[in-house]
């Protein structure tokens, strides 16, 4: 059997970007950060002109990360794409992951759900995952019931406060309820 998969959203779970601007989460460290896909948002503006991006990372999800990797395969399911392994995984300590190739054009989810419901679904190819996203909701988690033939956690992350201890005990717990068959 395959290890599950655990995908990461940046903005939300780590980066809790609906954050009150003038107080951040505990444990949260502030950094300024240009990544590719940012400049190329500001098409024909020179790159020293563009402005950085605030990110706000908490060290420590990096050592929760690294401990659920024993029980899943990591893997970016972000808009940020490869800019996720240049700019986020050194700041936590995450090794390279590799990462969700998007469509070039986002659009709409079918059935109500959020745009990268089905992309994911695809990407498993039918192996368990947890995906942690603060776009999920109940249209998402319906929609992966009917046409995803394994296990998969969907977990809502507050995008005003990022991953919680809750989000990895349940992640845990998710993957070793699998059995050792999946995560062994």
């Amino acid at each position: 059997m395959s290890r599950p998969l655990l995908y990461l959203d940046v903005d939300g779970p780590l980066n809790p970007w609906a954050a009150n601007p003038e107080r951040r989460p505990a444990g949260y460290t502030t950094h300024r950060m240009k990544p590719d896909n940012w400049i190329a948002l500001h098409a024909g503006a020179p790159p020293d002109a563009v402005p950085t991006l605030r990110v706000r990372l908490n060290p420590a999800h990096g050592p929760r990360l690294l401990e659920l990797s024993s029980l899943y395969d990591l893997v970016w399911a972000t808009t940020w794409g490869e800019d996720a392994n240049v700019h986020i995984a050194p700041v936590l300590g995450l090794p390279h992951l590799p990462v969700v190739a998007w469509p070039a054009l986002f659009g709409e989810g079918e059935e109500g759900t959020y745009w990268k419901t089905s992309h994911l679904i695809a990407h498993a190819a039918g192996r368990p995952f947890a995906w942690v996203d603060d776009e999920v909701g109940e249209a998402d988690r319906a929609f992966v019931a009917r046409r995803h033939g394994a296990p998969a956690l969907l977990r809502h992350v507050d995008p005003r406060v990022g991953l919680r201890e809750e989000d990895f005990t349940a992640l845990d717990a998710f993957a070793r309820a699998l059995g050792p068959d999946h995560t062994g």
